[in-house]
C-alpha cells in the first residue's frame, strides 16, 4: 500500500511510520520542509499557506492525518487556544480540499481526534461513539476538527475519526511526563483519584490502524482506547507497583490549577469512562488490553 502520514514525527506518527515501513508499505511522510526526494517518500505541505504537493497524493491508498498543535505544550491563553483550534481545522481543510481534487483519491482517510469530545463524566457513566458532545473548549475543537473532513467525504473518501484516549509510552506523552516523580518516589494520585483514565498502549495503535484500513465498513468516530479503563488511583497504584516505588504524595487539584491554568481540569483533573464499542463489535482483539501487563512490558520490569 501507499500510505501518506501527516504529523509523522510525533509520538503516534513515528510509531505508525515505523510499523508500516516494516510491513513493506510505501510510506510518504508529509512534512513542512522541502526536500529533494528521488524516491518520492516525502511530500511538502504548508497548511498555514494552503500549500500541498498534491501530485504525490495521486495513487495513495491511505491517508493518516495526525498533525496539530500540542495541547499540553503551554498554558492556554487566548492565543494558544486559537493555535490549538486553527492548527487542526485549517490543516484538515487544506488536506481534504486537496484530496477532493484528486483524480484518484485515497480509499480511506484516518484522521486524528480525541475522547475529549465527551468531556468530564463520573465512572458510572459509560461512553461510546454514540455519546453526545460536551460543551467545553476541547469538545468544540474536536467537533470542528472532525467537521473539517467534509470535503473528503463528499469526494467519496471513507473517513474515520480516531478518537484517541491517553496514549501510554515511555517515549512521550502523559506517561513520560509523569515518570520522573514516580521514579523518585514522589508519585501519587491526581486530585481525589476517582477520575477515569481511558488509555491505550502506543504499540496497540498501529494494529488498530491496520484493522481500520482493512474493515471497509467502519466509518465516522472510533474510540481508540483499551476496553479496561481505570481510575487515576488505580493507575497510580499500578505504576508504583511496576516501578517498585511508593505512591504517597497526591497532587491536589487546586495546585494543578495554579500551575497549569485552564488546561489542568480537562487534561489532568477530569476524566471519562470510554469504551471502544465500534472496535469490539467489528471483531478487533486487543493485544494490550490490561494496564498492569502494559506497564510491565513498557518498563521491562516485573512486580516483586
Amino acid at each position: 500500500m501507499k500510505i501518506a502520514i501527516t504529523g509523522c514525527t510525533g509520538l503516534i506518527g513515528t510509531e505508525l511510520t515505523k510499523y508500516f515501513k516494516g510491513q513493506g508499505d510505501h510510506v510518504v511522510e508529509v512534512i513542512r520542509v522541502k526536500k529533494e526526494d528521488s524516491n518520492r517518500s516525502t511530500m511538502y505541505w504548508n497548511p498555514d499557506q494552503g500549500v500541498m504537493e498534491t501530485d504525490k497524493l495521486e495513487g495513495c491508498d491511505v491517508f493518516i492525518h495526525l498533525a496539530g498543535e500540542n495541547i499540553s505544550s503551554r498554558r492556554w491563553d487566548n492565543k494558544q487556544k486559537e493555535r490549538i483550534l486553527t492548527s487542526r481545522t485549517r490543516g484538515t481543510t487544506v488536506l481534504c480540499n486537496a484530496l477532493s481534487r484528486l483524480k484518484q483519491p485515497p480509499k480511506v482517510l484516518l484522521s486524528a481526534s480525541a475522547i475529549g469530545y465527551y468531556g468530564n463524566h463520573p465512572a458510572s457513566i459509560t461512553l461510546d461513539e454514540q455519546s453526545t458532545k460536551s460543551n467545553d473548549f476541547l469538545a468544540e475543537v474536536i467537533s470542528e476538527w472532525e467537521s473539517a473532513t467534509q470535503p473528503a467525504k463528499e469526494a467519496g473518501v471513507r473517513v474515520v475519526h480516531m478518537r484517541f484516549g491517553i496514549v501510554l509510552s515511555e517515549k512521550g506523552g502523559a506517561l513520560a511526563k509523569m515518570l520522573l516523580p514516580f521514579q523518585l518516589g514522589m508519585g501519587g494520585r491526581i486530585g481525589d483519584g476517582k477520575q477515569i483514565m481511558s488509555w491505550v498502549a502506543l504499540e496497540e495503535i498501529p494494529l488498530i490502524v491496520q484493522f481500520l484500513i482493512q474493515q471497509e465498513s467502519i466509518t465516522g468516530p472510533v474510540n481508540i482506547v483499551s476496553p479496561y479503563s481505570v481510575s487515576n488511583q488505580e493507575f497510580t497504584n499500578t505504576l508504583g507497583k511496576v516501578l517498585h516505588r511508593p505512591t504517597i504524595l497526591p497532587l491536589p487539584a487546586f495546585l494543578l490549577r495554579v500551575l497549569f491554568g485552564e488546561m489542568a481540569d480537562p487534561l489532568l483533573v477530569n476524566g471519562c469512562n470510554v469504551i471502544p464499542r465500534k472496535l469490539q463489535e467489528s471483531g478487533y482483539s486487543f493485544a494490550y488490553p490490561h494496564l498492569h501487563n502494559t506497564l510491565t512490558r513498557i518498563f521491562g520490569n516485573k512486580e516483586k
